[in-house]
């Protein structure tokens, strides 16, 4: 998580600095020292600018996956930029800035526009879309804040307003620079000041010390683990939390990697009815629930199978506060599990059955079946051995998501995926994004042969970047989900078949391996594992009809609302 100091952004001087300097500064305050885009003649001369700077400027072969990109850069670096050209690129950007927003992760999305003079004329320019002021309405929709630099008087002040917006609720954020504000030195002198946002005191104590009296009454308490507790790198308080009060923990599939899955609290995820049958019922059985920075979305839910009493039920996030039927106001989620530490509870300790204490799914002595054809869950169970806390994976996705929850994610190693939103195609440029924030750690992918074929072009970014990840593909020559969600033999789902192991090739790096057996697969995984000089990809052409058990689960429920 960054680390940025306020004090020396206030005393360093802003004499001389154009709009686009500034704002190349403000964006390293923030630890942003990679960015990912596509140039268009509306933000060249920003990009000359970055091309002068320290940041590093990543070409993606799309806007949206550069979104993808810089997306997965913000949920592991702290926050991401991307830069893009003016309607054409910042409309294509669109879905991605969309899918951060819903799953609260800090990207500032830099788009130029045409210049302020030039507007005047009364000639329609190219790529605009209605009038000047349709891309912005745009992304008010998406972004938690958002500026046009169209005043040299308060284009630093905008900046610093929008910035701190990003930092402060963990959303993206828009800002829109004319082309002819890009060299633009205002002529009035500018200091930095924080914005001050006061919880309130009262409130926290309130809500801290109601929650330290149903702990104090529990028999049978648990802590839900959500994502913001990524977002707002709350992981050492929470596990202070839970280990003073001994209390077991699950996460949310969104939250997964949020705390070491090897801890001896962690439980397992929960998912309703879609997810370990015994999880689910250590945790609707509780007497107590702590839902910490969860997100209650369906897919979270089990698609609202989940049996949670609200009475029975505390519901803390970055912007409510719900403790049973008692809602507080002002509430930040750090302070308020800051106070829960700082109150020094005591709990019963709960004992956690043998069904839940964690087992490696497949050991190092375990028999490949060399000539078995080759299932999703026993390829889950054989990459899991290897995985350590130096490996990040990212999964796009329908099976490669619901397949992944079978894997453990050991201490602080990361676990990316769009599991709220599920945008189709995130893996292989959020990969870029991953592979660019932490270049030492080894990079793993699970996608489908559908998402792959969206947007799997980027790995050629991640060859010509100098990455080295392994790329599993999902060859079930289809939408494997939605064939499960809604049964028959549908042409729709069905895509053209690609040689995937062979675009390699066309990339210009790494090997390409194509297998149907366990024992192939495992010979590939071996092959690729130990070889972190140049990129993997291993096309994995499935047992036909395989699935996942909790993809099975869940296309039972969701199913029904298919039609």
């Amino acid at each position: 998580m960054m680390q940025h100091d306020q004090s020396d952004r206030q005393r360093r001087s802003t004499a001389d600095l154009s709009i686009g300097g500034y704002l190349i500064q403000r964006l390293r305050d923030y630890g942003i020292d990679d960015l990912f885009g596509i140039p268009g003649d509306y933000i060249l001369s920003f990009y000359s600018e970055l091309e002068k700077s320290p940041i590093n400027v990543v070409g993606c072969t799309r806007e949206d996956c550069a979104g993808f990109a810089a997306d997965a850069y913000a949920r592991i670096n702290g926050m991401g930029a991307v830069c893009v050209t003016y309607c054409v690129g910042g409309l294509s950007v669109s879905n991605s800035i969309a899918g951060a927003y819903a799953e609260k992760s800090p990207v500032v999305v830099i788009s130029g526009s045409p210049g302020l003079n030039e507007r005047k004329g009364g000639a329609l320019l190219h790529h605009m879309v209605r009038d000047f002021r349709t891309q912005i309405e745009v992304f008010e929709k998406f972004t938690i804040a958002g500026t046009e630099l169209s005043d040299p008087l308060t284009a630093f002040s905008e900046i610093d307003r929008v910035l701190d917006a990003c930092d402060r609720f963990k959303r993206p954020v828009y800002i829109e620079l004319p082309r002819d504000m890009v060299h633009v030195v205002p002529p009035v002198a500018h200091g930095y000041a924080r914005p001050v946002f006061e919880d309130n005191v009262q409130a926290t104590a309130e809500a801290v010390e109601e929650t330290r009296e149903l702990l104090a009454k529990a028999k049978k308490p648990v802590i839900l683990a959500g994502v913001e507790l990524h977002r707002f790198g709350l992981q050492d308080q929470l596990l202070q939390f839970a280990q003073t009060c001994k209390i077991p923990i699950a996460t949310t599939m969104l939250g997964k990697s949020v705390v070491s899955e090897r801890h001896p609290l962690f439980i397992g995820l929960y998912g309703g009815a879609i997810g370990n049958a015994d999880v689910t019922e250590f945790v609707e059985d509780s007497d107590l629930v702590l839902m910490l920075g969860a997100f209650l979305s369906d897919i979270n839910l089990g698609v609202y199978s989940a049996k949670l009493d609200p009475d029975r039920c505390v519901y803390a996030t970055s912007e409510e506060l719900r403790i049973s039927h008692h809602h507080y106001r002002h509430v930040g989620l750090k302070e308020y599990v800051e106070g829960l530490n700082a109150a020094n509870m005591k709990a019963v300790s709960r004992e956690i059955p043998d069904s839940l204490v964690l087992k490696q799914t497949f050991d190092s002595g375990e028999q490949v079946n060399e000539n078995d054809p080759l299932r999703t869950s026993r390829m889950m169970a054989m990459l899991n051995r290897r995985l350590d806390s130096e490996v990040i994976v990212v999964a796009d996705v329908g099976d490669s998501l619901f397949a992944a929850t079978e894997l453990t994610i050991h201490d602080r190693g990361e676990f990316l995926s769009p599991a709220y939103y599920t945008s189709m195609g995130f893996s292989i440029p959020a990969a870029l994004g991953a592979a660019t924030a932490r270049p030492k750690h080894r990079v793993v992918v699970l996608v489908g042969d559908g998402a792959f074929q969206m947007t799997g072009q980027e790995l050629s970014t991640l060859i010509a970047s100098g990455h080295a990840p392994l790329i599993i593909v999902l060859d079930n020559h289809g939408y494997g989900t939605e064939r499960y969600l809604h049964a028959g033999d549908w042409k729709y789902n069905e895509i053209n078949p690609w040689k995937y192991c062979e675009l390699l090739n066309v990339y210009g790096g790494g090997v390409g391996h194509q297998v149907c057996t366990e024992g192939e697969f495992a010979q590939a995984l071996e092959v690729a594992w130990n070889d972190t000089s140049q990129p993997h990809m291993i096309q994995a052409k499935l047992l036909e009809n395989d699935a996942s058990e909790t993809l099975k689960k869940l296309a039972e429920r969701m199913g029904e609302n298919v039609g």
